[in-house]
């Protein structure tokens, strides 16, 4: 089924009207979409995303990730689409099957599968063939992730098109320190309306966690800064609109960091909500992500409060850029969060 007849029979009765040549699970099989959190009822697991150990550029592939993350003795990993390049070309079904075989060898988990932002960068364009672009690789995503066996798809949160900066991802624009006379200053085209663009954002992400659950798949979405989703109150008034539990938050703790939200409180605020967490450490001034261990990240008081709301997901390292060794990186949080974990 394409995804446009897909929309089309939703309108007209909902997921009990679907054929499902896939073999995925549909609506009824997923029911409520994702485990609930109980206090004292829950294992939280350590992982790693694999574009610690390979760029995010087209054709970086994560066949060397994952053996090295399997043998630095990780539970999961996140692998990720990062092109529509790649979804058009590397995620064929050979190539799907011998990293299936390569995740079961290493003994990895994989628990989530990302669409790099440039897959579906299109999400909250006001162009309706730019959005529906981005609809049909959000659903050829959710296709190689089903066949990967990943339970959920996972996005960063899109950022309005109206708004640009000096850098091509809007959310690193705070990253540099300012030339003299510098202003720090984004540029918002004319017409830019947030009263407009905050509903279509809304029926778009709708359409996709739709499709995810049509593969037998929960959908999470992760903060960044500058996004339409920047901090944990923006994705709750995300959820007033899309109550659906098979929508979560993917908590970026350093980005919360970034907008100043401290990640043990917007864990608190996402309880249920909260389908996994991606750790990465940060300076004092909340500008550099430096290397876990090495900043001010609280993994402690992470940790304790994913255990006090029952989660039971993964804590997977997310280390951006650092001069360290990313294995001596990995191996010291691994032991880091053991210790928290206990």
């Amino acid at each position: 089924m394409q995804r446009r007849e897909f929309l089309s029979a939703m309108s007209l009765g909902g997921y009990s009207v679907l054929a499902n040549p896939s073999g995925a699970p549909t609506s009824s099989a997923l029911g409520s979409g994702r485990t609930g959190n109980e206090p004292g009822k829950c294992r939280i697991k350590i992982g790693s995303v694999s574009w610690n150990f390979h760029s995010l550029a087209p054709g970086a592939h994560p066949e060397e990730a994952i053996d090295i993350i399997g043998s630095l003795g990780f539970e999961g990993v996140e692998l990720i689409a990062n092109s529509r390049q790649d979804i058009d070309e590397y995620w064929t079904d050979a190539t799907i099957d011998r990293i299936k075989k390569q995740l079961e060898r290493n003994h990895l988990e994989l628990n989530q599968f990302p669409f790099f932002q440039p897959v579906v960068e299109g999400l909250t364009s006001t162009n309706p063939e730019e959005r529906e672009r981005s609809l049909d690789y959000f659903e050829k995503g959710c296709r190689i992730a089903r066949k990967l066996g990943a339970p959920m798809v996972n996005i960063v949160a899109p950022w309005a098109r109206q708004l640009k900066a000096s850098v091509t991802y809007l959310p690193r624009y705070f990253m540099t320190d300012g030339r003299p006379g510098e202003k720090f200053h984004i540029d918002i085209a004319p017409g830019y309306d947030f009263d407009k663009l905050w509903p279509l954002f809304v029926r778009t992400i709708k359409a996709c966690l739709e499709q995810a659950q049509v593969y037998g798949m929960k959908f999470s979405i992760e903060n960044h800064t500058h996004t339409m989703l920047p901090v944990a109150d923006s994705f709750l008034r995300l959820c007033d609109s899309i109550p659906d539990p098979a929508l979560g938050c993917n908590l970026d703790c350093g980005w919360a960091m970034t907008q100043r939200e401290y990640p043990p409180v917007a864990i608190h605020k996402l309880n249920r909500r909260l389908m996994n967490l991606h750790l990465r450490d940060i300076d004092s001034r909340m500008r550099d992500f430096v290397a876990i261990g090495q900043g001010v990240m609280d993994l402690k008081a992470i940790a304790d409060a994913a255990k006090a709301i029952g989660f039971s997901g993964f804590l997977s390292l997310e280390q951006d850029g650092s001069s360290e060794d990313m294995k001596v990186t990995c191996r010291r949080y691994i032991s880091m969060m053991k210790e928290c974990l206990a």
